[in-house]
């Protein structure tokens, strides 16, 4: 990864700023935005085979990215009202499905935890 989500984080704050949009960044707002952008990043995807999505052309790949790009960007801008650390939150979450999938127990499964 080629920058910090600090980093990335601020770059969003000022570019709202500059924009005077902050007012239209309610955490609603921005988790409605957040889950268009998925929607569109899924929409790539639609109909595709498994094999097809893990080969994907240049140009779908860039699509692809660009979505990515617009998800990641929705949910540090939500993070960034919320004042949350979404890298913290991240981990936190790591440690709490460590204990509901134990690896000797969901190793190779796809299986819910409380089906393990």
């Amino acid at each position: 990864m080629t920058d910090t989500l600090q980093h990335l984080s601020q770059q969003q704050r000022e570019f709202a700023k500059e924009r005077d949009w902050e007012q239209f960044h309610s955490p609603k707002n921005l988790a409605s935005a957040l889950i268009v952008e998925a929607g569109e990043l899924l929409e790539h995807f639609q109909w595709m085979t498994e094999a097809q999505s893990r080969t994907l052309s240049p140009e779908k790949r860039d699509a692809v990215g660009s979505e990515i790009a617009d998800v990641l960007l929705y949910l540090v801008q939500l993070s960034n009202v919320l004042g949350i650390d979404p890298v913290k939150a991240a981990q936190a979450k790591i440690l709490v499905n460590a204990q509901k999938y134990p690896a000797d127990l969901a190793k190779g499964s796809s299986k819910k935890y409380d089906e393990l």
